[in-house]
């Protein structure tokens, strides 16, 4: 028997938004449970999941959705934790100081103790997706945490697009890499590039999975939002939040699928066995050449400073 035989299961919680945040954090709990229930060791909560998704606009009345961290968010799930005997990725709109907020994945183990914080690294600024004006990005790199069944790692949603950042968290060791998120389809664009843009998503993260020998979990919200908190809905024509959310083995296998219109929990088992057995197979990290890729850390390789193999410019 391969030593490392060890299997956990996840819960993954697709779930839309209403007005109220109070409601949102009930609706989650609830979700949280109802998932413990269903065999899940480890529940991950979509991005920002106590509020609808606030940075269609820039409006500095909605600073005040940000909360500490801990918080009464983190204290009320820490309660649930404790409770089921499990543990939660949940996303939250931190208030650090005054003035000074992140996109925050907070990891709270089954006794309920905060034992990750992982701030969101790459913020994004597109229609609809104001969150430049919201968050600082994170500065507490990525990371990888031991939860009490699984090593775990957090991004965020437009993390998900970048190879270095699941790189740099599976090198830490992580089994898994869940990725809470909110994102749609502008309206509009939907019938001409629907299709492309979820299957770009989903195929980005599977590569994640197979390029690092991890499970990857891409955790989504669903339903059409416009913005709709404290009291100030948004005009126009919204977001519609594809769901969606997977789970994915370290093959790049797809083994968990939620639907693209409805609330669904997914409970997916990963297995360390099958790691280690796909990384036999695929040695990507033995034949990495570290040795080469110091120019990773430019913005861009001008064609008239290219980069030499010993990393000198020439």
């Amino acid at each position: 028997m391969m030593a490392n035989a060890r299997k956990y299961k996840v819960g993954l919680v697709q779930m839309s938004m209403g007005p109220d945040p109070e409601a949102n954090l009930a609706a989650a709990t609830r979700h949280v449970r109802e998932a413990t229930k269903r065999g899940a060791n480890i529940v991950c909560l979509p991005e920002l999941f106590r509020a609808q998704y606030f940075c269609q606009r820039e409006d500095i009345r909605l600073f005040d959705l940000a909360e500490p961290i801990p918080g009464p968010s983190t204290t009320k799930l820490a309660e649930v934790a404790r409770e089921c005997r499990v543990s939660i990725v949940a996303s939250l709109f931190e208030r650090r100081a005054p003035g000074l907020y992140h996109n925050t994945a907070v990891t709270l183990n089954a006794d309920g103790a905060i034992i990750g914080v992982y701030r969101k690294m790459h913020i994004p600024d597109d229609p609809l997706y104001y969150e430049k004006f919201y968050f600082t990005p994170g500065d507490l790199g990525f990371q990888a945490v031991d939860t009490a069944f699984g090593r775990i790692g957090t991004l965020v949603c437009w993390d998900q697009w970048y190879p270095e950042g699941a790189r740099l968290t599976a090198l830490q060791g992580a089994e898994i890499l869940f990725y809470p998120t909110a994102i749609g389809w502008h309206p509009a664009e939907k019938d001409e590039f629907g299709a492309a843009q979820y299957d770009a998503w989903q195929t980005i993260q599977r590569a994640h999975a197979i390029a690092n020998g991890v499970y990857v979990a891409g955790v989504n919200r669903v339903g059409h939002e416009q913005g709709d908190v404290l009291g100030n809905r948004m005009s126009g024509p919204g977001l519609e939040f594809w769901g969606g959310s997977f789970l994915a083995d370290p093959f790049g296998r797809i083994i968990a699928k939620a639907s693209h219109d409805s609330e669904e929990i997914l409970i997916g088992e990963v297995d360390l066995a099958l790691l280690e057995d796909t990384r036999r197979n695929w040695p990507f990290l033995r034949d990495r050449r570290i040795d080469a890729y110091a120019p990773i850390t430019k913005r861009f390789l001008d064609p008239l400073h290219a980069w030499a193999p010993d990393g000198d410019a020439k």
